[in-house]
């Protein structure tokens, strides 16, 4: 899909209109003066957050900006694989896909041995490895990204839309954990100074919130007013990023490329959707121990001259500046994601389980980091999918309080590993390249293992490697070998296979929508699903009928039987050998308002793949035939158990640790 021919325009490229292609303005209206949750911030961690809310209209959410208005260019723009199938949970990874680049290949250019002031590409590699995912790693403009974002969240049950121009001016957390955390927004203008009412004052809005979250960047003022504090080192390196429409030579252009020169710095290419832009992050002087990349009043020009000096002896003739920017490469987190011990007792100590989180902060507010990998937007958005089910539970009355903070827990580790791996990651990106030229200089790194390094954290830049520990939400991998391709802790990893019903091919993962239920996935035995003897069909018929079956425990009585725990049957059979009819009932389950029949529980193997194995999801996921396996998923996609199809004691056991029997 090509477009931006004649320089960058925002908004969706497919409408002709350039204001019809922006989102809907937001008409102005006050502050709602209560809520059940307030978003601060609406940059891809709010919006991911509020998109995941505004699904469940028994859920009042508010979320407010600093901003005058949606984004419309610049910032982040790498879409990892993970953040493509939270993407499809929410019904537009297809339009992504449609819209943006695709990484195919890294390209490594290094300093030509033959002649060290210019470079030479050394090699290439496939950007994301095969089956890692069904979706590819992908670039787009950040505004468009939150466009979708906004899009489902207007067309949601509640409609939600943002409150834009406002300050966050006063935060206060009462002592217990019932009365309303208490937000005071400052109303500002165009120029950002308070919009001043009839007696001269500020316009104070005062919003009261069941809880809160800080989304609202590295400068945030909810962690900031909820006493957190972003520890770290930066490193006193200055970079540039510039997005441009440019006449170059440089024959990778068009590819993603990592580029070392010997002497005059390093530069990284992304090629940007439309086929005519791309950008170039550009490596600019160390600063002074003291110094702040302001002090230095760097130009665009400057910024270009960089770029022309690194790519030499290739031209770069630019032609327009669609957005650009310079900052400080820095590594800094805070101790927890939420309000939990910030109020000692007498003797100092703090009893963090004791007290109910009640204000969180998520994305850049709690985790900062280099641009390099690519993690900052998606690492946050991811932030929020994780806490947005977990409030929703809560909020519902579903799940108890105490969900709450596993929030921190499996968040906070992950950004703690996130931070050592991009502090590695940019030194050696920004690290002179070790050449014969470089002598005994400590801080030269050597290219061929920059991409070793590279290559080695594939799993981690596609987002695939986040592993919970086990947890209240998490088993023990005491039956894992029943499944070993989905590892507990980990994302859902799906697998093609075809609805029995239609025949139709389809994902089985991308039955784990951003709805907030839980999926059982009962993997069929050696047995046929109608025989006597077939666990799956004695598994069905205690979810069914037993007092003991979550299903029937957290189902409200006047729920569909799916409306909390959604079950779904993969049999071993080809679909022309098995029929609707052999399921249980709860397999194809009569609901709604009419007792219709959902047909789209049950899937087959895709025997239709030839190669070694085809697509057999049973032999692609190390799924045991004889016996089967029931794998428990979470609302935001991640496996959060494997148990024997007749684990019936474990099944139990698992979901009343955290959930509430409905009334």
């Amino acid at each position: 899909m090509q477009f931006h021919l004649d320089g960058y325009r925002p908004g969706d490229p497919a409408v002709a209109d350039p204001i019809g292609a922006l989102p809907p303005p937001v008409p102005e209206r006050p502050l709602p003066s209560d809520v059940d949750v307030l978003i601060v911030g609406c940059g891809p961690t709010g919006l991911t957050l509020a998109a995941q809310l505004s699904a469940f209209p028994d859920i009042a959410v508010a979320i407010a900006d600093l901003k005058s208005g949606p984004l419309q260019v610049g910032q982040a723009d790498g879409i990892a694989v993970r953040s493509m199938e939270m993407f499809n949970a929410f019904g537009f990874a297809e339009r992504i896909q449609r819209e943006a680049y695709w990484v195919t290949e890294t390209v490594f250019w290094r300093p030509d041995p033959d002649d060290p002031k210019s470079i030479r590409r050394a090699d290439r590699i496939q950007d994301v490895e095969d089956g890692l995912s069904e979706f590819p790693h992908v670039i787009l403009n950040q505004a468009r990204v939150h466009d979708h974002f906004l899009e489902t969240m207007r067309n949601s049950p509640t409609g939600l839309t943002p409150h834009y121009s406002r300050r966050l001016a006063g935060l206060e957390r009462p002592s217990d954990d019932d009365t309303p955390v208490v937000a005071r927004f400052e109303r500002i203008g165009p120029d950002r100074e308070p919009v001043l009412g009839t007696d001269g004052e500020s316009e104070i809005e005062e919003v009261r919130a069941r809880y809160v979250v800080g989304c609202d960047g590295a400068r945030s003022s909810v962690r900031r007013l909820m006493g957190r504090t972003l520890r770290g080192d930066a490193a006193n390196k200055a970079w540039g990023v510039m997005d441009v429409f440019a006449v170059t030579d440089f024959p990778d252009i068009r590819f993603k490329a990592i580029v070392h020169s010997a002497n005059q710095g390093n530069l990284l290419v992304i090629p940007r959707e439309g086929g005519y832009m791309f950008r170039l992050y550009i490596e600019l002087d160390k600063l002074d121990a003291d110094e702040r990349v302001a002090d230095r009043n760097i130009t665009i020009d400057y910024l270009i001259a960089a770029g022309q000096r690194i790519l030499a002896p290739y031209t770069l003739e630019v032609k327009e500046v669609a957005w650009w920017s310079v900052y400080e490469i820095g590594q800094r987190l805070t101790d927890r994601f939420d309000d939990v011990g910030l109020d000692d007792d007498d003797d100092g100590d703090t009893a963090i389980d004791e007290r109910l989180p009640r204000v969180f902060i998520a994305g850049d507010a709690c985790h900062t980091h280099s641009p390099k990998a690519g993690q900052g937007m998606n690492v946050s958005m991811r932030d929020s999918f994780n806490l947005g089910w977990k409030l929703a539970a809560v909020l519902r009355g579903q799940a108890r309080p105490e969900l709450l903070h596993t929030y921190t827990a499996e968040r906070q580790g992950l950004a703690k590993l996130l931070i050592d791996f991009d502090r590695k990651l940019a030194t050696m990106f920004s690290a002179p390249p070790k050449t014969t030229e470089s002598g005994d200089d400590d801080e030269a790194v050597d290219p061929a293992e920059f991409q070793r390094y590279f290559q080695q954290q594939g799993h981690f830049t596609a987002g695939t490697a986040t592993t919970y520990s086990p947890s209240m939400i998490v088993g023990e991998p005491t039956n894992q070998h029943l499944a070993h391709g989905f590892e507990i802790g980990t994302r859902f990893h799906s697998a093609r296979v075809v609805r029995l019903a239609d025949a139709k091919p389809v994902h089985l993962g991308h039955t784990v929508t951003a709805d907030g239920r839980w999926r059982l996935f009962a993997f069929a035995d050696a047995a046929v699903p109608d025989d006597p003897d077939s666990r799956l069909a004695a598994l069905c018929a205690w979810l069914t009928d037993s007092s003991r079956s979550p299903v029937i425990r957290y189902t409200p009585s006047d729920g569909d039987i799916d409306s909390v725990i959604d079950v779904r049957g993969v049999v071993q059979r080809s679909h022309a050998d098995t029929t609707i009819g052999q399921m249980p009932p709860i397999l194809r389950p009569m609901k709604g308002r009419l007792g219709l029949v959902d047909y789209e529980k049950v899937f087959c193997p895709d025997f239709k793949e030839p190669g070694a194995g085809g697509r057999d999801i049973f032999d692609q996921r190390g799924v045991d035939r004889e016996a089967g396996a029931l794998v428990v998923v979470r609302p935001d996609q991640h496996v959060a158990h494997v148990l024997p199809l007749d684990g019936y004691d474990e099944l139990t056991e698992f979901f009343d640790r955290f959930m509430i029997p409905a009334s």
